[in-house]
């Protein structure tokens, strides 16, 4: 099962300007073949199907512990997604009727590479990839053999890093930079953890791979603080009580060479994490939608109740 937190992995800066195209572009890391969507949905249905969990439960753990992680993978980027569509907060945006709206107040969108973020999502962020192409099962990878999984893996893992950096370099707003960075981070400790595993497996030293592609991390300016404080050698349970058996295949060993050096470590349970950024409603598009004040009165009300 999994448990939800109110947080994101990472805390992301807010948006400088509106920028939907900058925001398709973010929906590559969603949707798109190497996308948060992907690497979800094969480590979750991997670890689903897993055969010989008992006896294989190192391997099992990893799996099943970077699942839970791609799941707040898939909201992070989510959320900078949806940050860089509605962009800087406007104080007090969402009261009122939204005005009048004969004067075609979202016409520039029309042109933008993903309308559908707005026609269809109120500016949310959607399973789609940079060309609202929907993701889908083809992308899954689950055949059963625990080497074949895990070499794949490490194929995806490496693949996704490729695409982040890719990514990176088509955006120069800070929200989308922050969401690549972090990410070019943690996914340099999957495909190291997947490497690791196979070396464990079959004696090949996989991670002398690493890193491919060539990403100097050093060079990527939103990258240093998620490596000075050890990002890059930090596994995560995501449990408080289970697959700590990740740490015979973590514990022990080193930082890849490029990186900042130290030993490997398991961390029980997840990171700190940093808030979510709150979305204002648009009466315009509809959001919240009709009286507005009046929802808000309700919430007030029924949180107050909660305490």
């Amino acid at each position: 099962m999994f448990m939800r937190v109110d947080k994101l992995q990472a805390e992301l800066p807010p948006p400088k300007k509106q920028d939907p195209n900058a925001a398709a572009a973010l929906q590559e890391l969603l949707g798109g073949k190497y996308g948060e969507m992907s690497t979800l949905g094969n480590y979750m249905f991997q670890s689903f199907n897993f055969r010989s969990k008992d006896k294989l439960r190192p391997f099992y753990s990893l799996v099943a512990s970077i699942t839970a992680e791609e799941l707040g993978h898939v909201e992070l980027v989510s959320n900078g997604v949806a940050m860089l569509n509605n962009g800087p907060d406007k104080p007090g945006a969402d009261a009122g009727d939204g005005g009048d709206i004969s004067m075609s107040p979202f016409e520039a969108m029309k042109e933008i590479r993903s309308a559908a973020s707005f026609l269809s999502g109120a500016g949310g962020a959607m399973p789609v990839n940079s060309n609202s192409m929907s993701w889908n099962n083809d992308m899954i990878t689950t055949t059963g053999n625990v080497v074949v999984d895990l070499l794949h893996n490490f194929h995806l893992e490496c693949g996704a890093r490729l695409h982040k950096l890719r990514v990176y370099e088509t955006l120069s707003d800070p929200t989308g930079r922050e969401v690549c960075g972090y990410l070019l981070v943690r996914g340099s400790v999957h495909a190291h953890s997947y490497a690791l595993a196979l070396k464990k497996i079959t004696g090949v030293e996989l991670e002398k791979f690493l890193p491919t592609p060539n990403i100097p991390l050093d060079k990527i300016p939103e990258c240093q603080k998620y490596l000075q404080e050890g990002s890059h050698r930090r596994l995560y349970t995501w449990s408080p009580n289970d697959y700590k058996e990740i740490a015979g295949i973590w514990e022990g060993e080193q930082a890849l060479p490029t990186d900042p050096p130290g030993e490997l470590t398991v961390v029980d349970g997840m990171p700190e994490g940093g808030k979510i950024h709150q979305l204002v409603g648009v009466p315009s598009a509809f959001t919240p939608d009709y009286a507005p004040e009046e929802m808000f009165e309700i919430a007030t009300k029924l949180y107050k109740k909660s305490r």
